[in-house]
């Protein structure tokens, strides 16, 4: 007699594996303009895109946080070394330098990637790169996005930060070797800590070529100027900052004809506690973008 069969033990179901977040695609690239190499990357694909731009001494580096947020919101946004910064070429010319060479600069871009129109912003030095194209080829920013622009009340306080910096460029310019040495010393893979190593190496002669054109050049459209602006813009302003004074996000917020405003918890709001400030740049670049 053959033994009864054993019963049927239900297999237990295979776990789920976990879903894996992909990092958007990421892609460096160069180009020539002026016979001058400037270095980009771009995160995602896609025709709405976005450009951000740094500070001064600062690089690209600093805005890939918000470039990856962004590209989840379904943008494309290239993050851009301006002339004399990050991975770009350093002449050592000051009149290389200015804010309206900056501007011509994020055209190239443009240009070079084949973009007619985009969303155009940045921090500081970029917020007035983004207004100096407004100025010059409105027709090609779709909007912009300025995070603490430095107008009229940042004079004073800018020239007694940078004038220091290049007198020591000018004049000490093994002291400036010696930050940037021991900045290359210090081990990489942090976001903010690459970020202050980028910025602390420096060459003492393209540093002091830098500051001596941004310092001593037009700093930033003129009121009158800048009341002729029809782009639209989303500004972005905080208080407790001299060298980014509250009074300068908020007067051209209200200097500009399409301009909202939008004041920041403190200067590090969007670096270190970012989702307020990014949601309000995703959905400003969405209405850009929905207008079309």
């Amino acid at each position: 007699m053959a033994p009864a069969p054993a019963p049927a033990v239900d297999e237990p179901a295979p776990e789920p594996r976990p879903v894996r977040r992909t990092r958007p695609i990421e892609l460096s690239g160069s180009f020539s303009h002026e016979g001058q190499r400037l270095c980009y990357t771009e995160f995602g694909a896609g025709d709405r895109v976005v450009v951000l731009m740094h500070g001064i001494m600062l690089t690209r580096r600093m805005h890939a946080p918000l470039a990856r947020r962004l590209t989840r919101s379904g943008f494309r946004v290239i993050t851009l070394d301006l002339l004399g910064h990050g991975d770009s070429d350093r002449p050592t010319e000051s009149w290389r330098y200015s804010m309206p060479a900056f501007g011509q600069q994020a055209v190239a871009l443009l240009d070079h990637l084949g973009i007619d129109r985009a969303v155009i912003g940045g921090t500081s030095l970029g917020a007035n790169v983004a207004l100096e194209v407004a100025v010059s080829q409105p027709e090609r920013a779709r909007g912009l996005v300025v995070e603490m622009p430095v107008l009229d009340n940042a004079i004073v306080a800018g020239l007694l930060t940078f004038a220091p910096l290049l007198f020591a460029a000018r004049f000490l310019p093994v002291s400036v070797r010696g930050v940037a040495l021991a900045a290359n010393l210090v081990p990489h893979g942090s976001q903010w800590v690459d970020v202050v190593t980028d910025t602390l190496s420096q060459e003492p002669a393209s540093m002091a070529a830098l500051l001596h054109g941004v310092l001593f050049g037009r700093i930033a459209p003129p009121k009158s100027v800048r009341r002729q602006i029809a782009v639209p813009a989303l500004v972005i302003g905080h208080e407790g900052d001299p060298i980014h004074p509250f009074g300068d996000a908020d007067t051209l917020a209200l200097d500009m004809p399409h301009a909202q405003f939008v004041q920041a918890r403190s200067p590090v709001e969007l670096r270190f506690d970012p989702k307020r400030l990014t949601t309000a740049i995703s959905e400003f670049a969405e209405e850009r973008y929905s207008d079309s």
